[in-house]
């Protein structure tokens, strides 16, 4: 099973990967995950894209395409894997067709997550986080025991900058921005499936085994 996913953030995007990942016994590959990994690994991509992160700069997108080829060459993806984070662009998605061709294979889906903008809103706005020992909770889904301190180290808890709504909405026009493109070159091939990013959480594995068997 080799999977795409697309969504913006906060539509439940890692949690869908997470699923899929752990039905078809396939790894998890983001792009923050992989660029650490080569750059722990001091290979000699990894070498390079650690001098574009230490200058705060962005990995350009060859280096990005060649580092995905060089993870994806690795003994755990040989029967697939879910790409969360990349292709971030056109430019990417046709990189990466080119090199499945180059070892004979190809996309099985490209999954979107979908869900409102408001939603996503409440959703990121009710997320709290632990500036000492970086626990996360929500005040709905996972509120901590004591109102408004982390339950690991009793610290006060407090939201992140880009946790608040007016932040979640520009973040979400520039994903909009920049993904719109790509969502183009996928439906043009007729390449793309959705599902809702608010489904619970106990009805999300049957779901997305549906949408990625073709049933639905």
């Amino acid at each position: 099973m080799r999977v795409v996913l697309l969504g913006p953030p906060g539509s439940g995007k890692g949690t869908c990967a997470k699923i899929i990942g752990g039905l078809y016994g396939v790894p998890v590959i983001t792009t923050g995950d992989m660029l650490r990994a080569a750059v722990a690994r001091a290979t000699p991509l990894g070498r390079t894209a650690k001098g574009y992160m230490d200058r705060g700069e962005l990995v350009p997108d060859d280096l990005v395409n060649s580092l995905v080829a060089e993870r994806l060459a690795e003994p755990d993806a040989a029967n697939g894997f879910i790409l969360d984070g990349y292709p971030r662009s056109p430019k990417q998605a046709e990189a990466l067709e080119k090199h499945l061709q180059k070892t004979g294979k190809r996309l099985d889906h490209v999954l979107h997550v979908e869900l409102e903008d408001e939603a996503i809103i409440d959703r990121l706005s009710k997320r709290r986080s632990c500036p000492r020992c970086g626990a996360i909770y929500h005040l709905e889904n996972k509120p901590p025991r004591t109102n408004g301190m982390c339950d690991t180290c009793a610290t006060a808890l407090v939201q992140r900058d880009d946790d608040r709504p007016e932040v979640i909405r520009r973040r979400l026009e520039v994903y909009r921005e920049k993904t719109r493109p790509l969502l183009s070159f996928y439906e043009r091939r007729g390449e793309i499936k959705t599902i809702r990013g608010d489904l619970p959480l106990d009805e999300l594995p049957a779901a997305l085994r549906r949408v990625l068997n073709g049933r639905g």
